[in-house]
């Protein structure tokens, strides 16, 4: 088994050299980048004369536990990528590490980052997990990253809400590609909760099949410069959101028809219902309106006719009006 020691460090190449008048010991206390991925590294062993280190790769390696850096209180920056680590754990005392790259290893459960409230770039992307099972956040460690944590890359993990992560208000940068997002109005509610967003990418999820999502995403996330690899200019973010105040505005005047009992807006619709409660006293009037408006017989009619002499005649003659004159 590989294992990081100070032992190795000496042999390594790239690292101590013997320099005039500068022991390993004095080496090791002014170290500050540590570089030993790719190198087969299976655990890690006691560094704690590097007291000074501020950076360390360890990535593409075998490792599968995180171990032995208590001693690292100055470690802004651990990459510990590709390794087959399981759980977050013994990070405590890192509590000035601002970027931790921990994306391709085996963690279900994204926990015990309660003490880095320094933490502003956290990268959890593509984790090898068992069938059916999905990345988790724990509250805990999302409420200690909410005053802190800017960038999250959570890309390729079965998510299929992200909910839990609306209180993380400083994010600027969100990458969650090839998850399961479905639910556009969850997003547009969580997304409301990141006013200083400024990149996001949620390419080959469901949720980027639905209808108008660019347009929706942009109206919600107002300080958004650039949505799934594509960047959103000043013209189209101002007349989407016309588009927004203005079906909003449309949205609040039904509403308040609905509240005054407007819902009657065809004036001819509304006179024939007055019409069809008159009062009672109206009713002879109404029928004598009635009969005043009933057609006139056809033989009538055909006085208006210009027929021929005698179909005139026979209307004529045979009107009650005229037997009289005949007789």
């Amino acid at each position: 088994m590989v294992c990081l020691t100070l032992d190795l460090i000496a042999k390594s190449k790239n690292h101590f050299k013997k320099k005039r008048g500068l022991s390993f010991s004095e080496y090791l206390r002014a170290l500050t980048h540590l570089h030993f991925s790719g190198k087969n590294i299976e655990a890690i062993g006691d560094l704690s004369m590097c007291r000074n280190l501020t950076v360390l790769y360890l990535y593409d390696n075998h490792i599968t536990n995180i171990c032995n850096l208590d001693f690292a209180s100055n470690l802004t920056h651990l990459y510990m990528q590709n390794n087959n680590i399981t759980h977050l754990e013994n990070l405590f005392n890192l509590q000035k590490l601002s970027k931790l790259y921990i994306g391709g290893n085996r963690i279900a459960v994204v926990e015990g980052l309660e003490k880095l409230c320094e933490l502003k770039e956290l990268h959890l992307e593509n984790q090898r997990l068992a069938p059916g099972e999905k990345l988790l956040f724990d509250t805990r460690t999302l409420l200690s990253l909410a005053e802190s944590l800017c960038v999250l890359n959570i890309n390729n993990n079965n998510i299929d809400d992200i909910k839990d992560l609306a209180v993380l208000k400083e994010l600027k940068h969100f990458f969650a590609t090839d998850n399961k997002l479905h639910n556009m109005e969850e997003l547009e509610d969580v997304f409301s909760h990141w006013p200083q967003l400024l990149r996001m990418d949620l390419s080959r999820n469901p949720v980027c099949k639905r209808a108008k999502y660019r347009d929706h995403l942009i109206t919600v996330c107002t300080s958004l410069v650039i949505l799934d690899g594509r960047e959103i200019n000043k013209t189209t973010r101002q007349f989407l959101l016309n588009w927004k105040a203005s079906k909003e505005a449309k949205k609040i005047r039904n509403n308040q028809h609905v509240t005054n009992g407007s819902l009657l807006q065809n004036p001819l619709t509304s006179d024939f219902h007055v019409a069809q409660v008159s009062h009672p006293t109206q009713k002879h009037s109404h029928t004598k309106m009635q009969r005043l408006e009933r057609p006139q017989p056809l033989r009538t009619q055909k006085l208006n006719t210009s027929s021929s002499g005698l179909l005139c005649h026979l209307a004529v003659t045979s009107s009650p009006r005229y037997s009289h004159l005949d007789a």
